[in-house]
């Protein structure tokens, strides 16, 4: 039998790694997650953690990574049906709230995320995520939507912001359900603030 390549066998490694770390802290937490457990679920070594990931915590990041990877394509899809450019940037926005809604990204996301990492804000994948919103705001001012005094950074900083806190404060809501509802009203009427006169219902 012929040797499979490293990268092959390496790419596996850290496949099976993510994949039994993002069930334990899906289920039981970050903090109530043992390495013991799911590396030996994924029939590896604790060194395959360190050697890859640097550490739990390490692993915690790579796990946030990729949910936040699939919420970006789910975003995506979204937006996409959506009737206008306006509509389908909404409706992304709102989406992305009320994705705190599901357990696995409210445990691990929006609850053990900043409780490990700190504060999402300074995240290594908000980065690409402010300069999407840029992307998007400048797109919508070209096309008319928004207001052209608007200054398309500081808009987006302050929408992912938004976002940010309140998928945040949904997830740690004694009610999430009502959290949410409460904070798709307010965000739809403060993203409305910013269209143009002429766009306006």
């Amino acid at each position: 039998m012929a040797h499979r390549p490293r990268s092959e066998m390496i790419a596996e490694t850290k496949c099976k790694l993510l994949e039994s770390a993002r069930r334990a802290f899906g289920t039981v937490g970050y903090a109530d997650a043992s390495m013991d457990d799911f590396t030996a679920e994924a029939g590896l070594t604790r060194g395959a953690i360190y050697h890859h990931f640097g550490g739990k915590k390490g692993l915690l990041e790579a796990v946030i990574m990729q949910i936040d990877a699939e919420m970006t394509e789910r975003l995506h899809e979204v937006s996409k049906r959506a009737s206008n450019p306006w509509d389908g940037f909404v409706d992304e926005c709102l989406a992305y709230v009320e994705m705190a809604l599901e357990p696995e990204i409210q445990r691990i996301v929006h609850r053990d995320g900043p409780a490990v990492l700190g504060d999402p804000l300074g995240w290594s994948n908000q980065e690409g995520c402010l300069a999407a919103m840029m992307k998007h705001v400048r797109t919508l001012k070209q096309q008319g939507y928004i207001r052209q005094e608007l200054d398309p950074e500081a808009t987006a900083r302050l929408i992912n912001g938004v976002s940010l806190h309140g998928a945040q404060w949904i997830a740690n809501s004694h009610d999430p359900k009502q959290a949410s509802d409460r904070i798709v009203i307010a965000f739809r009427a403060l993203l409305e603030g910013l269209l143009t006169t002429s766009n306006v219902n």
